[in-house]
């Protein structure tokens, strides 16, 4: 039997050994469990809303779900991926470009908020150890006051 190829990481590729690149491909950047949860909650309240659409057009970054009408925009951000406070630990392994890829998330996480509210958007951010319920009932109370008429936003639906 023949010895198999040695693996080489396509060029340009960041991962360190086919084993990774399998496990970082594997990770889901959409319709992960506290996304379902919390979606399966606000659905349950009456809620209907787009699934990882683009608040803006023109804004080549996706919500988690988007309120269109009451220009609400929810995030439920990774702990890892967005750097929580409470959770986030530099990996061992190649943590110079871990830590500046977080960072970076975490930069464009606050031009995206910033993007969006210059654009008349409430932006929701959950990390994704929030309890689902406490994250639902948060969406679900402030669609509902953003979608009265001559409410403090000027949006009525």
């Amino acid at each position: 039997m023949k010895d198999p190829q040695p693996w080489v990481p396509p060029e340009g590729s960041w991962a360190s050994s086919a084993a990774r690149r399998r496990n970082m491909q594997a990770i889901r950047s959409r319709d992960t469990k506290p996304e379902r949860l919390i979606r399966r909650l606000v659905h349950a309240n009456g809620l209907r809303y787009r699934v990882a659409a683009r608040p803006l057009p023109d804004l080549r970054r996706t919500a988690d779900m988007v309120f269109r009408p009451a220009k609400v925009a929810v995030f439920i951000d990774g702990c890892y991926w967005h750097g929580c406070p409470e959770h986030y630990v530099s990996p061992q392994t190649n943590p110079g470009y871990w830590s500046e890829k977080v960072a970076r998330n975490m930069a464009r996480d606050r031009d995206t908020d910033q993007r969006l509210t210059d654009a008349g958007w409430l932006v929701l951010r959950f990390w994704e150890h929030t309890s689902a319920e406490e994250s639902a009932a948060k969406i679900v109370q402030t669609v509902e006051e953003r979608r009265k008429p001559n409410s403090d936003q000027g949006i009525s639906i």
